[in-house]
């Protein structure tokens, strides 16, 4: 068993995207078998890329606001929000308030780009 504050981890930028930042909590550095947990900080006005992957994945809103697109619309996320993502829809998510914009996203363990 570990257990460890989540900003034991070093938080990462993306390349290229202005006030997106990232921690890979749990994955290699506590040996995880079939899930990856991330912790995903956007600033204020800051977006993810609008993207797809072949992997699925669940998002966590614990702080801010914001807003969630995908082909079918967008829709607004805040403090407890869940998110579904299935393989291979697009989806982008938006800070759309004046804090940051933080969500934990749990991916399976496959090779992939972040």
């Amino acid at each position: 068993m570990k257990a460890f504050h989540y900003t034991e981890v070093p938080q990462e930028g993306f390349e290229g995207l202005e006030g997106v930042s990232i921690r890979w909590v749990m994955g290699d550095n506590v040996q995880t078998p079939n899930f990856i947990t991330r912790v995903i900080d956007l600033a204020p006005g800051a977006n993810t890329p609008y993207h797809q992957h072949p992997w699925e994945h669940e998002a966590f809103v614990l702080d801010g606001n914001g807003t969630v697109r995908t082909p079918e619309g967008e829709r607004d996320i805040s403090e407890r929000t869940c998110i579904y993502v299935p393989p291979n829809e697009e989806h982008q998510f938006l800070n759309t308030g004046d804090e940051t914009l933080r969500f934990i996203c749990i991916i399976p363990r496959v090779e992939q780009d972040v």
